[in-house]
């Protein structure tokens, strides 16, 4: 692809979308499909939940002196054999190569009550405002035991001291963490007064709170964190794709059924020899974006390769958790906390932005 200028479509506009774009613009012409004019900094959305103002720099600026066009759009069908992406706008857009990187949003998993009764973490600014304009304080149940419902709950908590703060999770809340990290995780919410209810399945969602195959748990506001899930355009398209709708590719990011087709991030199905399958988050979206832009401007003609270092947890304003990892994602029992681990989870966080570039 280095021969010659290619016009690429790069659809979405997440870590892995946006890090491509901006890469790829440097040697091809590139059109950018998102519906947003501004990057959404997914992994800050615990913040905007509590009311903190949102960090989200324009994409022109992340963008700025790159052949790329930004087309403020969504996509609403994908013409593979024609190589065409047709916009809500009416447009269609003819490409060399696509760039699938929509992404994942918060999977609901069929729960009744739970797309009327809850805040998914995309509604962020709307529970703020909720808490925000509440004539007094009440509980606030928060479905997910994973980063995302720990992050909010610890968030929340600490933002909202006269509010009860509870967290549901169907496993152990932080079960995939060491025993140095759940501890460490417990205790602030025992400083913050977080109530955890763990082995709780969420079985409904009503506007009194929830019901779990433990009982009913009364919440004044329900928050969904529980997992996330790929969006339907891919396999409608026709790309080859997993039973939960990721599309199936090869070692260089290209999909294996399209070729032509490239999938990043939380989209794609990404397999790591000696580390297994990568699983959805800015940590691995975010280098796949790096990657591919090196892949299609000559910088690199290797597979990809990636391995873990840690997870970073923000606890709060005043505390966090750094938990080290082996390169296949398997815990460490050795725990950074407190300021120190504060510190280094607002470094990676801001260092982020500057990555994308």
């Amino acid at each position: 692809m280095t021969g010659q200028q290619q016009h690429i479509v790069v659809i979405g506009a997440g870590y892995a979308g946006l890090a491509a774009a901006a890469r790829i613009g440097k040697q091809h012409r590139v059109t950018l499909v998102a519906p947003e004019s501004r990057f959404l900094h997914r992994v800050r959305e615990h913040e905007a939940a509590a009311g903190r103002p949102a960090q989200r720099p324009e994409l022109a600026k992340v963008l700025r002196g790159r052949q790329v066009t930004h087309r403020q759009a969504r996509v609403t069908e994908l013409d593979l054999a024609g190589r065409k992406v047709f916009l809500d706008s009416g447009e269609a857009l003819s490409y060399d190569t696509l760039v699938y990187a929509l992404g994942s949003r918060t999977a609901l998993h069929g729960i009744p009550g739970a797309a009327e009764h809850a805040y998914p973490a995309e509604r962020a600014a709307e529970l703020a405002e909720r808490m925000r304009t509440a004539a007094q304080p009440g509980t606030v149940a928060v479905v997910g035991g994973g980063p995302t419902g720990i992050e909010l709950a610890t968030e929340l908590a600490e933002a909202h001291p006269a509010w009860q703060i509870r967290i549901v999770a169907a496993g152990q809340v932080g079960g995939w963490l060491s025993p140095n990290g759940r501890a460490h995780v417990n205790r602030v919410f025992g400083r913050l007064g977080v109530q955890a209810h763990d082995r709780s399945a969420v079985t409904a969602v009503t506007a009194a709170g929830l019901r779990t195959d433990q009982g009913t748990i009364d919440a004044d506001l329900v928050v969904w964190a529980a997992s996330m899930e790929p969006r339907e355009l891919a396999a409608e398209a026709g790309l080859a794709v997993t039973p939960d709708g990721r599309a199936v590719v090869d070692a260089h990011l290209r999909s294996v059924s399209h070729p032509e087709v490239y999938v990043i991030g939380d989209a794609a199905q990404v397999v790591v020899e000696g580390v297994g399958e990568l699983r959805m988050s800015c940590a691995t979206a975010q280098p796949m974006g790096v990657y591919l832009g090196k892949l299609l401007t000559g910088g690199t003609d290797k597979p990809f390769d990636f391995g873990y270092v840690i997870h970073c947890l923000s606890l709060g304003r005043k505390d966090g958790l750094v938990q080290l990892v082996h390169k296949d994602d398997s815990m460490k029992p050795k725990v950074l906390t407190g300021t120190t681990a504060r510190l280094i989870k607002g470094l990676i966080v801001n260092g982020v932005l500057w990555g994308l570039r």
